[in-house]
């Protein structure tokens, strides 16, 4: 596994790095927000760790630049802005988890093995998505419906596109929270069902329905009624 960590604070990154280190893992560290773009730009990590506050650029536009270009590798927040707000805001610009300062070692550890496991390297995505008049470029995120442009979220597009590279078969909502939230836990959150209907709001405002209800066992994309 190769991470990058992304960390202004030096002591702590030495302790990042050091600590990773020991455990076999492979670590590449940059202490601002350009430094880190640069980095990814040059070179292929299995998973990256982010500060929120940095200078340059900070954590979640970083965040954000990297699930627009390598949708498929993990981000875990690392900061001390432990808020419900500032978790959104980490979760909306495209962060797979988020971790709290200060921490535990061996939870961040955990936390990055269990990410590079859900997000292994995989055959990249087709350049497009699509079912019936839905499109998806999985490279710029833009979506489409009947030629009209869609506008969404990260956490909305994240999914939406899970839910068409599994169109046709029924997603539970466990399987959604820990693919397209990284939640992999038991927890009574309606968050899936909530980012379900802006969705809805979004893509399904022209007929035919696209997203369907499976009660009592998650969801399913298709063009049939």
């Amino acid at each position: 596994m190769n991470v990058l960590v992304v960390e202004d604070d030096i002591e702590l990154n030495q302790f990042i790095q050091k600590g990773l280190q020991s455990e076999g893992i492979g670590v590449s560290v940059a202490y601002d927000g350009i430094i880190g773009r640069s980095l990814i730009n040059e070179h292929q990590y299995d998973v990256v760790v982010l500060d929120v506050n940095m200078p340059g650029m900070n954590g979640y536009d970083l965040c954000r630049f990297v699930k627009q270009n390598w949708p498929a590798i993990p981000v875990i927040m690392l900061t001390a802005l432990s808020s419900l707000d500032n978790k959104v805001m980490g979760f909306e610009s495209g962060a797979d988890d988020y971790l709290a300062k200060p921490f535990a070692f061996k939870e961040l550890v955990f936390r990055l093995k269990a990410l590079a496991r859900r997000h292994p390297s995989r055959a990249p995505l087709p350049k497009r998505l699509e079912l019936l008049n839905l499109v998806v470029d999985t490279e710029s995120h833009q979506v489409w419906r009947a030629g009209e442009r869609i506008s969404l979220t990260a956490r909305e597009y994240a999914l939406l596109e899970y839910l068409l590279i599994n169109q046709g078969k029924v997603i539970s909502r466990i399987d959604l929270l820990e693919n397209v939230w990284d939640v992999h836990f038991n927890t009574n959150t309606n968050v899936v069902d909530v980012y379900v209907n802006y969705l809805r709001r979004k893509v399904d405002h022209i007929e035919p329905k696209l997203i369907h209800t499976v009660f009592g066992v998650g969801y399913l994309m298709k063009a049939e009624p």
